[in-house]
């Protein structure tokens, strides 16, 4: 493997030469969405290091904790954990390795087309929350884990797969395992983007893309309900069941 690097305006990218084509594309569809999320919050991180890896093993290598996160989340939702993100890396999958982990259904190639523009969705989230921008490392990460639903449901609405992600909710909803509301961690990369599709859908995507960067920790339920304007949890979670069946019946 040969080492090369591609640089954008506020990206560069270091891949094997062969991925060079597609480092460029990964690149301009990065920008896109930082120009676009640029429009929306205040804080937009630049000169992030983009490193693209040929395989699982090559990602495992730089974050020993990738395995737990894929054993940690459900099969339908396993393969579209792709990468992991810090203050000024983002570490992902090549185009050609996405597109071999994506399976036949319909979405599952432009979702993981995505990842990268997720992944990067997430460091904008975190620059622009006011708990999260403060916290320890420690905090941090207690933060993220107990909110996975929101920071990475958010991440990845705000990276547009939830336009992609009817055939893998009807594969979640066969599956056995009882779904919780709001989403668990093991349901976080899933079902979390499709809590903030129904916010932008009742009330509109400002609301839904400032309360993922304006929620309470200490008090996850009152800002969802909060935010949906509703007072019962009970009520909120029927509308969301309902909106993954519709979602489901249009795969």
């Amino acid at each position: 493997m040969i080492w090369v690097e591609s640089v954008s305006p506020s990206f560069r990218a270091r891949h094997d030469i062969r991925e060079a084509d597609g480092a460029d594309r990964l690149l301009h569809g990065l920008e896109r969405t930082r120009a676009r999320l640029e429009r929306t919050f205040s804080r937009v991180p630049r000169d992030i290091t983009v490193v693209l890896h040929g395989s699982r093993l090559g990602l495992v290598f730089t974050n020993p904790l990738l395995p737990l996160a894929w054993a940690l989340t459900e099969p339908a939702g396993r393969r579209y954990v792709a990468g992991w993100v810090s203050a000024s890396e983002l570490h992902v999958l090549g185009p050609s390795a996405l597109e071999s982990r994506a399976s036949p259904v319909t979405g599952s190639r432009e979702m993981l087309a995505l990842a990268p523009a997720a992944l990067y969705a997430r460091r904008v989230i975190a620059a622009n929350h006011p708990a999260l921008r403060a916290a320890r490392p420690h905090r941090r990460v207690g933060i993220e884990l107990s909110r996975a639903w929101l920071i990475e449901g958010g991440a990845r609405w705000l990276a547009g797969q939830v336009d992609h992600v009817r055939p893998a909710i009807a594969r979640r909803l066969r599956e056995e395992t009882p779904l919780k509301f709001p989403p668990g961690v093991r349901d976080a990369a899933l079902l979390g983007q499709t809590v903030i599709d129904l916010l932008a859908r009742a009330r509109g995507a400002q609301r839904a893309a400032d309360f993922v960067c304006d929620f309470a920790p200490a008090h996850p339920t009152a800002s969802l309900l909060q935010a949906f304007e509703v007072h019962s949890l009970r009520q909120l979670e029927r509308a969301w069941r309902n909106h993954l069946c519709g979602l489901a019946a249009a795969s």
